[in-house]
């Protein structure tokens, strides 16, 4: 009976690491989702104000001046 005792309390014991080990991937998953959602945002943000800043006419590459002169 002292063996199925140890066995129990063993698994027990793996059972509580298994558990504090799934609730801290589960912090890092969130934290990596705030993360990304951030990023998606941001990025958004970007994209709208390139949209915003590019002129309305199509410029031909080979009438601009080069930044040399």
């Amino acid at each position: 009976m002292s063996d199925l005792a140890d066995r129990l309390t063993e698994l027990e014991i793996k059972l509580g690491f298994a558990e504090d080990l799934i609730d801290s991937l589960n912090k890092t998953v969130f934290r990596q989702q705030e993360q990304i959602d951030l990023l998606q945002r941001q990025l958004t943000e970007l994209h709208r104000r390139m949209r915003e800043a590019e002129p309305d006419e199509a410029r031909d590459p080979g009438e601009e001046v080069p930044p040399h002169y």
